[in-house]
């Protein structure tokens, strides 16, 4: 079977705009269905982004349907007008954009529109983004709504609030003497910081988050907004950008820890898929497999004795993930300690009746699983203390965890005594907010800062991340996660078919090299079985280039699961010139050193490495490969090798490279 490029790139056959690049003067912008990404002045990166974005009641984001779409450019800069529609069967609203770009370096971004029927959102209006480089922790000036400016500064450590609220204009330095005003008209503007969610950016955007939400627009509602940058000072200070150079990745010494263990999750609603390819899983080799329980969801003592079928099957310790009800009789959240205990000693039963041994437990009441916004009151549910407590109570000598099994932002937020833990935990997702390729790869930049920022909340207790995936498992942020019948790239989706890609498979390599680097004890990536599994199983929904083939059994990332899950020893600094483009991951073995490469991009990328001795031997997943790698579990052993001496290794888009190099 001929697998399309498109499917073994993203699994999917939807179609992707290239973006195009508009200039004028100093400035340059990326424009990308509808909005401007990563808009740069003398080369370097001032705004990540620039979009007007249109959100569902659940946060979702929906995909505009652009139309009269023109594009003028020429020596005194860019014109850039559409018309856009957004919706979906239940509801929609049309709006007409207008960009324009001069040749000082100034830019306007203006929306108008107004809503064909009632428009229930969670959020609609302009959004801005600071990037990381060259901004975490530097100045900024904040101008509010009634003309006062505050000298302040970006976040360091992740804040879990609005640090800016009631902006109108935020400036900042973005070459010497040279500063970039961005103001923001039509609404009140605030400022969140958008690494809690994996994004790597400060998002300011418009309605507070202290107004209720959804909100409906009435039908013939209309709105207007505009973002204006203009820049200040010293213009001639302004440098050209350089061109485009090969990336270098240079090994360095020890860093003095050990690779993550690395496990996968073991939905209980796939259960069944998982057990029946509990074969293909146990090549993977996972350290672990983590299981989530929740009463709720009808999981009871038959869950837990398939837990122990596919663990006995896989030959893997089990990790619980427990979500304890604390519900009253009437159905709300309880912080009465009688009902979490009732709750626990059911799931101590459960366990028990299973014959059950579990490494280490986590628990969360089930309030927890859903976001508390700033400034708002948290549900009623047990304290940590009396929650930990009585979780050890049920589960003696055996290690107990807490944070939150949804995201970092909740951690965050509501923060765990760290001197009642074992350990801290909480999940990760990269399309929260986004659900485009540039996006979703763009998250890993933000794991430095939760992981640093986690280790401060972690009061040196070992750190977990549990499952953490593409897709979306859960949504704190509304009803479900969004369905995706259309097999295509979207925001919050449950089902995302770039799990099945080469993206997917290079954006776990590049979470394993963020996390390997940071000294994670424990990380939980993709899953046995279900929409981010491993291994291929037949579902409800579409994955072509799987379905009637009967060659392919597995994903891509299984691979990567295995292949880095298989390394035991001790991470060596691996520094990537290009961190966005090229992760990198080195581990000294007894046999030698292995370096894993990812390249996090739709173009390949040249990559010059360093501080290695000898010749190194090469196995690539790429286009090329991946029929091949998709119909053998074994093919990182039985693949040919190529040699890699002092020249470039080349790799193609979203392509992963293992390389072994022998002790000297």
């Amino acid at each position: 079977m001929t697998v399309p490029l498109s499917v073994k790139l993203f699994g999917t056959e939807e179609a992707v705009v290239d973006p195009v690049i508009l200039s004028a003067g100093p400035l340059e912008a990326t424009f990308d269905a509808g909005n401007l990404r990563y808009i740069r002045v003398g080369g370097v990166e001032a705004l990540r982004g620039v979009a007007f974005l249109v959100r569902d009641r659940n946060w979702g984001t929906y995909n505009p349907t652009l139309s009269n779409l023109v594009i003028e450019q020429d020596e005194t800069g860019f014109v850039v007008t559409y018309d856009a529609e957004c919706g979906d069967e239940d509801q929609s609203l049309h709006y007409a954009a207008r960009i324009e770009g001069r040749t000082d370096g100034s830019l306007s971004f203006s929306s108008k529109g107004e809503t064909l029927s009632d428009f229930l959102t969670a959020r609609t209006g302009f959004v801005v983004l600071h990037p990381l480089a060259g901004i975490v922790g530097m100045p900024v000036i904040v101008e509010h709504t009634d003309g006062r400016k505050v000298e302040s500064r970006f976040p360091e450590r992740i804040d879990p609030m609005c640090p800016f609220q009631d902006v109108r204009a935020l400036t900042h330095q973005v070459a010497a003497g040279v500063n970039l005003m961005c103001r923001m008209e039509g609404d009140a503007f605030e400022m969140e910081d958008h690494r809690n969610w994996m994004d790597a950016s400060y998002k300011t955007y418009s309605r507070p988050l202290a107004l209720p939400w959804p909100f409906t627009m009435e039908r013939g509602e209309k709105f207007s907004q505009q973002v204006e940058l203009s820049l200040e000072g010293a213009l001639e200070n302004i440098s050209t950008g350089q061109g485009a150079a090969p990336v270098g990745v240079t090994v360095g010494p020890p860093l003095g820890h050990a690779m993550p263990r690395i496990g996968l999750a073991a939905p209980s609603a796939y259960l069944g898929d998982a057990i029946a390819r509990a074969d293909l899983v146990r090549q993977a080799a996972p350290s672990f497999l983590v299981c989530h329980f929740d009463a709720r969801r009808g999981d009871d003592a038959d869950t837990m004795a398939r837990f122990t079928e596919l663990g006995a099957a896989v030959g893997a310790p089990l990790v619980l993930e427990a979500v304890v009800p604390c519900l009253d009789a009437e159905g709300a959240p309880t912080g009465d300690l009688a009902v979490m205990r009732r709750d626990l000693d059911a799931v101590a039963s459960a366990v028990q009746q299973a014959g059950l041994r579990f490494e280490r437990v986590a628990v969360s009441p089930a309030c927890d699983l859903k976001c508390t916004l700033p400034g708002s009151v948290f549900p009623p549910a047990p304290g940590w203390s009396d929650l930990i407590g009585a979780a050890r109570a049920v589960f003696p000598d055996i290690p107990v965890g807490g944070g939150m099994f949804s995201y970092f932002t909740e951690l965050n937020r509501k923060r765990p005594p760290a001197e009642i833990l074992d350990f801290l935990c909480h999940s990760g997702c990269p399309i929260v907010h986004a659900g485009d390729d540039v996006s979703m790869t763009e998250t890993l930049e933000a794991l430095p800062s939760i992981f640093h920022s986690a280790r401060a909340l972690s009061g040196g207790k070992p750190y977990w991340i549990l499952p953490t995936a593409v897709s979306m498992r859960d949504n704190p942020y509304g009803a479900v996660p969004a369905e995706n019948p259309d097999n295509i790239r979207q925001a919050m989706n449950r089902v995302d078919p770039r799990e099945r890609g080469l993206i997917g498979a290079a954006w776990y390599a590049g979470y394993i090299a963020r996390a390997g680097a940071a000294g994670l004890e424990a990380i939980t990536l993709a899953a046995a079985a279900g929409p981010s599994g491993i291994a291929y199983t037949g579902q409800p929904h579409e994955q072509p280039g799987f379905d009637n083939n009967e060659a392919a059994i597995l994903y891509p990332h299984f691979h990567v699961i295995a292949g880095l899950a298989a390394l035991r020893g001790e991470v060596l600094a691996a520094e990537s010139s290009d961190a966005r483009a090229v992760q990198a991951v080195a581990v000294k073995q007894s046999g030698g050193v292995s370096l894993w490469l990812s390249n996090l991009t739709g173009e390949p990328q040249s990559v010059e490495i360093s501080g290695l001795d000898g010749i190194g031997q090469a196995l690539v997943l790429d286009t090329h490969s991946f029929s091949a790698a998709c119909a053998d579990p074994n093919w990182r052993d039985s693949a040919a090798r190529v040699a890699v001496g002092s020249g470039p290794v080349e790799l193609d888009a979203y392509a992963v490279a293992e390389i072994r190099y022998a002790a000297g």
